[in-house]
């Protein structure tokens, strides 16, 4: 399997392991397919905590990243990858209140509103209204 070539190998000298690495990979398929959490993942993937801590430990020294990388850099040689990359703006939207959205609660202003008949008089006003 093609999936297979890219794992790492991790060959330990001891007892053989009672859960294999590939059940252990099949259950992290699992749980990322499904979305359910890490202690619902079936028993036959092997104890969730044992998946877990692989999906972690590759996680945190980038082993993940190789795969992808490496998986991603064999379909583009294949061609199997098209670049485009298109931007629609019926998907780009502001925040509610970037449009203008009001706010709950109370509103109160920081100055009040000063109405036109409260208006103080200047010198052109006086002239204007004689």
């Amino acid at each position: 399997m093609v999936l297979e070539a890219l794992l790492p190998k991790g060959a330990k000298p001891g007892r053989p392991p009672i859960w294999t690495r590939r059940q252990s990979i099949d259950g992290i398929r699992f749980r990322v397919r499904t979305g359910i959490p890490w202690r619902d993942v079936p028993a036959e993937y092997g104890p969730w905590g044992r998946v877990y801590d692989l999906f972690r430990r590759w996680q945190r020294d980038g082993t993940w990243q190789w795969i992808f990388a490496a998986s991603q850099a064999r379909a583009d040689a294949k061609d199997l990858i098209t670049w485009n990359i298109n931007v629609d703006s019926t998907l780009c939207r502001a925040h509610q209140h970037a449009a203008g959205a009001r706010k709950r609660g109370i509103c109160r202003r920081s100055r009040p509103a000063v109405s036109p008949a409260n208006r103080p008089i200047t010198g052109s006003d006086a002239r204007a209204a004689a």
